[in-house]
């Protein structure tokens, strides 16, 4: 499989947007974000998502994010999985102030949130990710330099079997606007290995 810019398709377009097979832009719109219920309680669904449709069930997906233009909390940009309004996935670098920021990633559920980050340093503008696939289980990575992936998170996604969409987000979701860069796409077999431990029940 390989990753082709021609089979990209927008869910929510934004107004302002460039691809290529070498980078692609998105611009984002102010009050747009990715969020169901937990804690917060409220629900958005309205963040621009650029993806691929795929039934294949072993692979890995690379991209490096440029975010130096964002600025203002909340502002992020980063890989996605997004199924249907409460079945998906994502990681980003959420933008907090000049001193640290969100490395993290969200797993929704059937209609339920949760966000897993840690804090680093707000002077990182770049960071690039790994999602893999091994059926209806996913694991996102993250690199500071595209060569040395650290695991963000194992999960399991409900409605994640058979045919699926994945690919790239950009959102901001208080009264602000960015552009978000996007490059060193590609699509390899999957980095995933089979787990050799404890077998399964």
């Amino acid at each position: 499989m390989k990753f082709d810019t021609e089979k990209l398709v927008f869910t929510r377009p934004p107004e302002q947007y460039s691809i290529s097979q070498e980078k692609i832009e998105i611009t984002t719109q102010p009050h747009t974000d990715l969020w169901q219920r937990t804690y917060y309680h409220f629900r958005n669904d309205n963040a621009p998502l650029l993806q691929m449709e795929t039934d294949e069930p072993y692979f890995s997906f690379v991209v490096k994010t440029d975010f130096a233009d964002a600025g203002h909390r909340f502002d992020q940009c980063g890989i996605v999985l997004y199924l249907d309004s409460e079945n998906w996935l994502k990681a980003s670098v959420e933008y907090e102030n000049g001193a640290f920021q969100h490395l993290g990633s969200v797993v929704t559920n059937e209609g339920y949130s949760d966000w897993a980050t840690t804090a680093i340093d707000g002077q990182i503008r770049t960071m690039w990710y790994r999602l893999s696939r091994r059926e209806d289980d996913y694991r996102i990575e993250c690199s500071p330099d595209g060569v040395t992936f650290s695991q963000m998170r194992i999960c399991h996604l409900r409605k994640g079997g058979g045919t699926i969409r994945f690919g790239l987000y950009a959102c901001s979701p208080e009264e602000s606007s960015f552009t978000a860069v996007f490059s060193h796409m590609q699509i390899t077999e999957c980095q995933w290995q089979a787990h050799d431990g404890q077998q399964p029940d």
